[in-house]
């Protein structure tokens, strides 16, 4: 196969996967009715011109036998008249219808012949058209039930993917609601550790070494008290100094 031609035959092939894609059966079935409808319109049509065609052979004949029996009338009256001649002419003209006749006979069974075959063939199509009818209202039916199947999964699948979606949004929320309790926790702890300065606090950093230092003069001036009351024997029991004392 050679390159053009594989190409057409490509070409072809996605043409016809887009109008399969494209055409609607339910479409195609009317028009294929209407097509058969109008065929039948056809048949029917050449029917009755061939029951025309009948009936303007059928009406001939009778004028003819009307003539022929007229000649016969008047072959009588000439042979009573004595005029053998004229009889003559009239029964030889009576022989020419008779021939005549017989011919329309032929054509006239011939006539019968096709319209009863048109006629067989217009019922049978009808019938077969009044078949096909119902059979195409069925599948018709079937199809609009199975394309609203389709909408209907497509649906459920569009909602399930939602679903997905909103529980990966709701655990990725939750992921976040997470991370900044445990942000917020560590920040505390750094805060009560003294790691990190808390700005809701009075003193500043240089404050608390002062007052570090004030509290470390405060206990060597306990320990010093202590030492001296050791020292003079005293076991009296009474408070101790305070810092502010010493």
């Amino acid at each position: 196969m050679g390159i053009g031609k594989r190409i057409a035959t490509i070409f072809q092939a996605k043409s016809n996967a887009a109008l399969n894609k494209m055409e609607d059966p339910r479409q195609t079935l009317d028009l294929s009715y209407e097509q058969q409808l109008e065929n039948l319109t056809k048949v029917k049509r050449a029917v009755a011109d061939v029951a025309t065609a009948r009936k303007r052979v059928e009406i001939q004949a009778e004028q003819l036998k009307t003539q022929g029996d007229k000649l016969a009338e008047q072959a009588k009256a000439a042979l009573a008249q004595g005029n053998e001649p004229l009889a003559r002419e009239a029964l030889t003209r009576r022989e020419a219808i008779a021939d005549q006749l017989k011919d329309l006979d032929a054509q006239h069974a011939t006539i019968v012949e096709q319209e009863d075959k048109l006629t067989q063939t217009s019922q049978r199509l009808q019938t077969e058209i009044e078949a096909f009818r119902t059979k195409k209202e069925t599948i018709k039916a079937t199809y609009t039930a199975a394309e609203a199947s389709a909408h209907v999964n497509e649906a459920v699948a569009g909602i399930s993917t939602s679903m997905t979606d909103a529980g990966s949004a709701m655990q990725r929320a939750q992921d976040k609601v997470a991370e900044m309790q445990a942000r917020s926790g560590a920040l505390d702890e750094l805060l009560a550790s003294g790691a990190l300065t808390d700005l809701n606090a009075p003193n500043d950093d240089i404050q608390a070494q002062l007052d570090k230092a004030s509290g470390t003069t405060s206990v060597d001036a306990q320990l010093a008290a202590l030492k001296a009351q050791l020292s003079s024997g005293s076991d009296a029991a009474g408070e101790l100094p305070t810092g502010k004392d010493a």
